[in-house]
């Protein structure tokens, strides 16, 4: 199966997209494809080509990415929050020609000379040809999507993701049985793996409706699940905590599924969430390079702190830094194999070679541990690790007890340069409205629960924490506005 099949799976007079007052169904969303294909092909899109898509969630980011599937192109999602010269410099790499966007992009300055389309309006001009169909020996193993992917330093890597990884990663997900009847919530931005792969690609393998919002705004999601009956959420941690504060039991009482995933899932966010609402968490994980979902929590068998168990079909492996297996329950990082992994990065063999093995595993850079019982544990990511006077301090593990202290609404531990140290541990935190943070009283505490080794050098109260775009908290950006530290 290939991705821009997914569309057929669907009866024909359902709905599959719900976006902004319009109900459309599968033969709607078919047919609007098929314009967005012919429109391609008439401006010389052909088997290979790249093509951008710069857009919030909408039906027209669907029916862009599938119509580029469908022709054997290959569409490049981009983060409509990234400045203009982050976005050239994408399109650059990926030798863009078209790109599709909600918003004019000025690029002239940048060097990047590539056509703008209004995604809007882009199937509005009535082609007189029929795209041909893809000719019979297309492979699935045929690139169909870029990720790129913000590292730690340099410019992003873009993750090659064929038509078997996200195919295949949508049947490994059915373990979470979203069915026709269901209604998912699609707030989780498009352009991300997360939120293309498990409220879209799999709503549409599932025939299931896809419900979208432009982006989260408190009432307006709370109000969408209760109004329309949403089952299905995927979210990230700071939209749970924010749901709980404003939602009621009521509004929450048609959801049969809330899963997170995209960052670490503090234990306080879960058990508040399960508390009002009568609904635990299944927390997941994944990356990009694994399209992107690669442990998850079935329903009714969560374990606290963990990330769930390895979806089917792809095998996990823990090593030590010499590349040694580790046994269950030992400490290590965890590698990923399986029809999921990603092709490699585009035209960087080097990047490649340094993440994916001769034996095909993906490195995931995070540090995890697997019990008995086949949980997996995240412990810290690798380039997270402080290491203070030749001992490795896992910022989670730091943050997990500052959590637990009254009044901290969120908490960041980041590695800084200590001269006797080497390196030290230094603390972000928000105080929830109305509270006050005594820092000796929290320095006690810690003590109570850490090694002394582990407690923070220093401690800053701050109005708010950065965070992507998906939620999650950006210690690239603590360290950049908090410390003027850059990379």
């Amino acid at each position: 199966m290939f991705v821009h099949e997914l569309i057929e799976r669907g009866r024909a007079e359902d709905i599959a997209i719900v976006d902004n007052g319009r109900r459309i169904t599968y033969a709607d969303a078919a047919q609007s494809i098929k314009k967005f294909r012919n429109r391609m092909y008439a401006l010389g899109i052909r088997q290979g080509d790249r093509i951008a898509l710069f857009s919030r969630n909408s039906a027209e980011f669907i029916y862009t990415y599938l119509a580029a599937a469908s022709l054997g192109a290959i569409c490049v999602p981009i983060n409509f929050q990234l400045s203009h010269r982050e976005t050239a410099f994408i399109l650059r790499d990926a030798g863009i020609e078209h790109i599709l966007t909600y918003t004019p992009l000025e690029l002239d300055e940048h060097d990047v000379k590539v056509i703008q389309h209004d995604i809007k309006t882009f199937a509005d001009v009535d082609s007189d040809v029929d795209a041909p169909e893809l000719p019979a020996d297309f492979d699935e193993n045929t690139p169909c999507a870029i990720i790129y992917t913000s590292g730690t330093t340099g410019n992003p890597k873009g993750a090659v993701l064929s038509h078997k990884n996200l195919v295949r990663n949508v049947e490994q997900i059915d373990v979470m049985k979203c069915r026709r009847e269901n209604k998912v919530l699609c707030v989780l931005p498009m352009y991300h793996c997360f939120g293309w792969t498990c409220c879209v690609l799999y709503s549409l393998y599932c025939g299931a409706e896809i419900y979208v919002l432009r982006s989260f705004k408190h009432r307006e999601t709370v109000d969408l699940i209760r109004d329309e009956g949403i089952t299905d959420l995927y979210a990230v941690p700071s939209i749970y905590r924010l749901i709980t504060t404003l939602g009621t039991a009521e509004d929450l009482k048609t959801v049969r599924l809330a899963m997170c995933s995209g960052t670490t899932l503090p234990l306080k966010v879960a058990k508040d969430f399960e508390s009002k609402f009568g609904i635990k968490l299944s927390e997941g994980y994944g990356l990009s390079e694994a399209s992107p979902i690669v442990t998850l929590t079935v329903p009714g068998e969560e374990r606290e702190g963990s990330i769930g168990k390895v979806i089917p079909d792809e095998v996990l492996e823990v090593v030590d830094a010499h590349g040694n297996i580790l046994p269950a329950g030992e400490v290590g990082e965890l590698l990923v194999s399986g029809d999921n992994v990603m092709v490699g990065y585009w035209k960087n063999p080097e990047a490649t070679a340094e993440t994916i093995d001769a034996q095909g595993r993906l490195h995931t850079g995070d540090i995890v541990r697997i019990d008995a019982d086949g949980y997996v544990y995240i412990v810290n990511r690798v380039k997270d690790m402080i290491i203070s006077m030749g001992e490795n301090i896992y910022p989670r593990e730091v943050e997990e007890i500052i959590y637990r202290f009254e009044g901290i609404q969120d908490a960041a531990v980041v590695g800084v340069e200590d001269k006797l140290r080497g390196q030290a541990g230094a603390c972000f935190y928000v105080v929830k409205k109305g509270c006050v943070i005594d820092i000796r009283e929290l320095k006690k505490f810690l003590q109570k629960n850490l090694a002394l080794y582990k407690i923070p050098r220093e401690f800053h109260e701050v109005n708010e924490l950065p965070r992507t775009s998906t939620g999650k908290i950006s210690k690239r950006k603590i360290l950049e506005e908090f410390l003027g530290i850059t990379d």
